[in-house]
């Protein structure tokens, strides 16, 4: 071998011993140093990625209006203690106070200087509107009605009016969509089935779409002049089951029409619905009840009567022995009476899936 190539052999093992060992020095730094670079690098993506990820929220469910399901309620009920006193002393306390339903009551918002079919067709239909809306809102949607259609508020009117442009018409009521639909395909009924007028029968006008026994007995009351039943809607429904007068907290009002029905005498059924409407709207209200107001309020069941002890002062006058008036005040306690709403006997949520207008 020559000294060349020997030269080369040995500079070649010289190199490879001095490379070998970094290879393996870096193996097993490799060996100990990546599983730390990953955890730093896993620690450093999830330190990062710590505030884009949300924390997992509850979704809360929106609470869905419970409807009370129809129980067997008894129809008969018992003649009530006082009946008589709590219903006239409401009825010289409307005489003082007024309501809404005094002037803008259905049974007001037909024209006088028309046809008397066209005078029931205007009851009718603002009976339909007012389901679920106040009686403001209702008497000013019933005079839209009246000046904006063409020809008035008449049964060939809402026959020829488009059903969206009925429906701008009395946007302002509850409902207002299913309304129009319901008074247009009630025209066209009355057309072809009534010979252009409205039932005179309970059942004849509870067929009508969007018609229940609410707007059924008042038509006849207002339009027909028949006194055939009780009117019930929402304030005759819950005042009724807060006096006592019935027993259908749980029940719907058809069933409190039934229970008042079967005692009371038949001449105040139709006087009894603007009389507690007005009385609920600004006196017995639906939350708030001015019990201290309340004219009944010491026959009511759903009240309670406290005396409380207050303190006041009490200013006197008195004249001293060189005739100088001073004034001498004495703290003194006073029973002041205290009413308050106790909340029983109160009606449960009323409305139903299947026909939400039909009362």
């Amino acid at each position: 071998m020559s000294l060349r190539r020997s030269g080369r052999l040995i500079k070649a093992t010289t190199t490879n011993t001095t490379v070998v060992p970094k290879q393996t020095d870096q193996l097993n730094d490799s060996t100990t140093t990546r599983p730390i670079k990953k955890e730093k690098k896993r620690q450093r993506s999830s330190s990062l990625s710590q505030p884009v990820v949300s924390k997992p929220t509850i979704k809360k469910e929106k609470s869905k209006p419970v409807t009370i399901k129809r129980t067997k309620i008894q129809n008969q009920f018992n003649e009530p203690a006082n009946w008589k006193i709590v219903y006239e002393r409401i009825r010289e306390y409307r005489k003082t106070v007024s309501a809404p339903v005094d002037t803008m009551g259905c049974e007001r918002l037909a024209e006088e200087q028309v046809p008397e079919k066209v005078s029931r067709f205007q009851t009718l239909v603002s009976l339909m509107l007012s389901s679920q809306t106040k009686d403001t809102v209702t008497s000013a949607a019933v005079k839209t009605l009246q000046s904006s259609l063409p020809g008035g508020l008449t049964l060939n009117s809402i026959i020829q009016v488009d059903e969206k442009v009925l429906d701008t018409y009395i946007k302002s009521v509850g409902f207002h969509n299913r309304k129009a639909k319901y008074i247009k395909d009630t025209a066209i009924i009355l057309r072809d089935k009534y010979n252009g007028d409205i039932p005179d029968t309970i059942e004849g006008l509870t067929s009508l779409p969007g018609v229940g026994p609410k707007m059924g007995y008042l038509a006849l009351q207002c339009a027909w002049k028949i006194n055939a039943g009780i009117g019930v809607d929402v304030h005759v429904h819950r005042i009724s089951n807060r006096l006592g007068w019935c027993d259908t907290v749980n029940g719907q009002p058809e069933d409190t029409r039934k229970q008042l029905e079967s005692w009371l005498p038949k001449e105040y059924w139709r006087p009894i619905n603007p009389l507690l409407v007005g009385f609920g709207q600004v006196t017995c209200l639906p939350r708030g009840p001015k019990c201290d107001e309340c004219p009944v309020n010491d026959l009511c069941p759903s009240a309670v009567t406290a005396m409380k002890k207050v303190k006041k002062l009490k200013k006197e006058l008195i004249t001293d022995q060189e005739n100088h008036v001073k004034v001498k005040l004495e703290e003194v306690e006073q029973d002041i009476k205290s009413v308050e709403f106790t909340g029983e006997h109160e009606p449960k949520f009323i409305k139903t899936e299947d026909s939400p207008l039909d009362w």
